[in-house]
């Protein structure tokens, strides 16, 4: 019974896999995090991280901050790509549009939420193996580089928050892909997006450095709760490891300054969001996105 939606959701992935240009910028925001930080961020975020010690510097073990840094630029890739990887999986749908490929596509036995869905779960699935490939790779480059203190749960929930980052940037952007009429004005939001992506996420300045109500706007977006969700995972064994190292001479303020410092916790109208107060918002926007989106399509079938 779902051989035709398997079988659509299929040809999307594939279609995506085969454009290898695709692939390379929709990484290219990812890139540029990569970049900006061996030339300008790394000084920054060592400096604020040295700022929240308060005279521990000659306690804690520098190394343990060079990780510390580097799983805040990996944190700051993942999050940037959970953005535009998925946006640009998305773009089958503008491609199908213009091409009119669409209406072939509409005229088939294929039912309408057969279709937006496979659209969903193709790019889903696509940005998914994109993301977790860039998160498997940053760990192992890290494991060479030194010790992030990351459990074989720790690692699985990050794996898992990747999932639910896709899931959500997908669901998201969908509403947004469908009403666009060609591939001109998805590729101009796109650059828009990708300027705007790493600012929104914390990828280039912690979202502590701003005002409360920039921090309240950014943490609109799931992908800044996502952000902040993997950076927490990432960072929490090599953490408690440099607070270990203080043992107790700061009463702990230390951990709490970092958590602050680096958004390990998305902040909103006054509001802390506990991971799980974090998850359920991202579920919740998800959902809503994935009603809008069927109904967005159907409109748009009409008119045909």
């Amino acid at each position: 019974m779902m051989r035709d939606f398997m079988g659509f959701t299929r040809r999307n992935i594939l279609l995506y896999f085969k454009d290898v240009l695709a692939i390379v910028f929709s990484l290219l925001t990812s890139v540029i995090v990569f970049v900006l930080y061996l030339l300008f961020l790394k000084g920054t975020f060592v400096e604020a991280l040295t700022s929240t010690m308060n005279g521990l510097e000659n306690i804690v073990n520098s190394n343990d901050i060079d990780m510390f840094v580097n799983g805040i630029l990996l944190s700051g890739i993942l999050g940037s790509a959970m953005i535009t990887v998925p946006y640009t999986c998305l773009q089958t749908i503008v491609k199908d549009r213009e091409s009119g490929v669409d209406s072939d596509i509409c005229a088939t036995p294929l039912k309408r939420w057969k279709i937006v869905l496979s659209y969903f779960t193709s790019s889903a699935v696509s940005s998914f193996v994109i993301t977790a490939a860039i998160l498997t790779i940053g760990l192992a480059v890290l494991a060479f580089s030194g010790d992030l203190h990351l459990s074989a749960a720790g690692i699985v929930s990050a794996y898992g928050i990747v999932l639910l980052g896709c899931i959500s940037s997908t669901a998201l952007f969908m509403p947004v892909m469908l009403m666009f009429r060609n591939s001109a004005n998805s590729n101009a939001f796109f650059g828009i997006l990708s300027a705007a992506g790493g600012f929104l996420i914390g990828a280039y300045i912690p979202l502590s450095q701003f005002s409360d109500s920039i921090q309240s706007f950014c943490n609109l977006f799931p992908a800044t709760h996502i952000t902040s969700l993997i950076k927490s995972e990432l960072l929490k064994g090599i953490a408690q490891n440099m607070d270990m190292q203080i043992a107790g001479l700061d009463n702990g303020l230390f951990i709490s300054k970092l958590k602050e410092s680096f958004s390990f916790q998305a902040r909103a109208f006054g509001m802390t969001f506990e991971s799980t107060a974090s998850i359920l918002y991202i579920a919740a926007v998800a959902a809503v996105c994935i009603v809008l989106m069927t109904v967005v399509y159907n409109k748009t079938y009409r008119r045909k």
